[in-house]
């Protein structure tokens, strides 16, 4: 019996390991959940689930909470950075399941990998921005980190068996989102409802703007470059608009292993919570007949610029990642308000990282500093980029 905290617990990745959890409950146990703004989803899974702690954003929040469990058995409500850290950090836990968005999950990784943990990583935003650190710390504290990203997971099982010495090169695939046939010059009519619509995944808003913008791509780039030792060189994006392939790995020998099924996240997060079983998760194995063909084409750049903003990132290593990802944070959020247009996304990313004084080699207190400066930044420069990049 594995003893899970699931931070992020109402969120997409969250829902889909609770819905694991409770099919293989004779295997899984839940001793904490955190959620966000959602409490009463999050009241509703603590009834089901059992947690001996739950933790919200705030004291407002965690008040709430409990007026909604007065009739119920409570567990310990803790809220803030604070609690989040104590969730991931918890004695009980056997693994922690990092599915919280954005930044926001980079403190609480570091908690759990500084207590030793298993680290199940759904959050791009970890290694993004303090890859290094974190890698490094759990190297320290014999921490395993194992991922959650369907095209990380897939990467992770190609290399079963095999040395990493002999990777010759990753295939990271992507879907090409919801704009790959769409020219350039309509970009700037796309609406939050219209890049919301992804064509294969079912993912929470913040990742599926990222999967339209292919930032996403761009994070999966720097983070395979953490989790598997490589260099940004050794990796190349494929788009792949069926999704059954997830990602591959060719060795040195000629030899190309991929991995593949249909799109569904339960696949990669029972991998990392159960490694090495495999669950009955009751998913259908893809049909070959029913597929006309698997289909492989470059990315286009011009369009998508998130992807060489990455590279970029990625090979100047330092805290540009971080001010890269913080400032696609804020451009999404405004995207979202409709303070800005949809290339307006990249035009934001672009000046953060032109005009950031970078820091080659920082520590933790640089990484966090870099990120609220970006942040700042970049709130400041969305009053001028809406101006030049109106809706119509």
């Amino acid at each position: 019996m594995k003893k899970i905290s699931i931070l992020g617990s109402t969120g997409s990745i969250g829902k889909s390991a609770l819905d694991i959890v409770g099919m293989h409950h004779d295997k899984l146990n839940v001793v904490a959940l955190t959620g966000g703004k959602n409490i009463v989803l999050l009241a509703d899974q603590i009834r089901k689930f059992g947690p001996e702690v739950a933790v919200v954003i705030n004291e407002d929040s965690a008040d709430k909470l409990k007026v909604l469990l007065k009739n119920d058995k409570m567990p310990e409500i803790l809220y803030g950075p604070e609690g989040y850290a104590a969730a991931a950090a918890l004695d009980q836990a056997d693994i922690v399941l990092l599915a919280i968005v954005g930044a926001a999950g980079l403190l609480p990784a570091l908690a759990a990998i500084n207590a030793g943990k298993t680290l199940a990583l759904a959050n791009k935003e970890t290694l993004v921005m303090a890859g290094e650190l974190v890698m490094a710390g759990a190297k320290e504290h014999n921490a395993a980190v194992y991922p959650v990203d369907s095209e990380h997971s897939a990467i992770f099982q190609c290399l079963e068996g095999n040395r990493r010495c002999d990777i010759n090169k990753i295939f990271l695939t992507a879907s090409g989102g919801p704009f790959r046939k769409i020219p350039f010059k309509e970009f700037k009519n796309i609406l939050p409802e219209h890049a919301l619509n992804h064509p294969t995944w079912n993912m929470g808003n913040k990742i599926t703007i990222d999967s339209a913008t292919m930032m996403n791509k761009g994070f999966e780039i720097i983070e395979a470059v953490h989790l598997f030792g490589l260099s940004c060189s050794d990796i190349e994006v494929l788009v792949h608009p069926e999704s059954i392939v997830h990602s591959m790995v060719g060795f040195k020998d000629g030899t190309v292993m991929a991995q593949m099924g249909i799109p569904d996240m339960k696949m990669a997060i029972s991998y990392a919570l159960l490694w090495p079983e495999r669950l009955d998760l009751g998913l259908k194995l893809p049909d070959f007949t029913l597929i006309n063909g698997l289909y492989f084409e470059k990315p286009d750049t011009i369009k998508f610029p998130c992807l060489e903003f990455a590279v970029e990132a990625c090979k100047e290593g330092g805290t540009l990642p971080c001010v890269m990802n913080a400032a696609n944070e804020i451009a999404v959020n405004a995207f979202l308000e409709l303070k800005i247009n949809f290339p307006g996304i990249f035009r934001v990313i672009e000046k953060c990282m032109t005009i950031h004084k970078r820091v080659k080699t920082p520590a933790l207190s640089d990484i966090l500093e870099a990120d609220a400066w970006a942040r700042q930044e970049a709130e400041a420069l969305i009053p001028g980029i809406k101006k030049l990049n109106t809706f119509i």
